[in-house]
């Protein structure tokens, strides 16, 4: 339940900051932080030494990263939607690859950070499109 908890909190507090410091007035930042989250799995199977994992990861990750590309140069609801994918891989990741590497807190706190940081986009994008049409969110 902890990983769970941290998870949330953190993708919570991470958004608050963001927006605080304005890290997040660029378009890049929820991409970026859909990359980064993604690029784990592919080190934690590099720690270990499985080059067939880390492909396998690599290959995982890419989907990420198109996401990631595509909310920046088109809708940053794709990259809502990105976080929220990864998320439910998270959930299934264990079924999906064998990688010793993963500690096994991670995919639970993966899971709550993804969908933590994708709702708080998703909070974002819609409290700006209330204001361009003037209704306060």
């Amino acid at each position: 339940m902890l990983p769970y908890v941290v998870g949330i909190v953190l993708s919570i507090a991470v958004a608050a900051f963001a927006r605080w410091a304005g890290f997040d007035r660029d378009r890049a930042f929820y991409p970026a932080v859909l990359i980064v989250v993604a690029s784990y799995y592919v080190l934690f199977a590099a720690m270990v030494g499985s080059v067939e994992t880390v492909l396998f990861e690599t290959i995982l990750m890419t989907l990420s990263v198109i996401a990631a590309v595509a909310g920046f140069k088109g809708s940053p609801w794709i990259v809502v939607g990105g976080l929220a994918a990864h998320g439910v891989q998270d959930a299934v990741h264990g079924y999906i690859v064998a990688n010793a590497g993963v500690p096994a807190w991670w995919p639970a706190w993966c899971l709550a950070y993804d969908v933590g940081a994708a709702g708080a986009l998703a909070w974002l994008l819609m409290r700006a499109k209330a204001d361009v049409v003037g209704v306060r969110a």
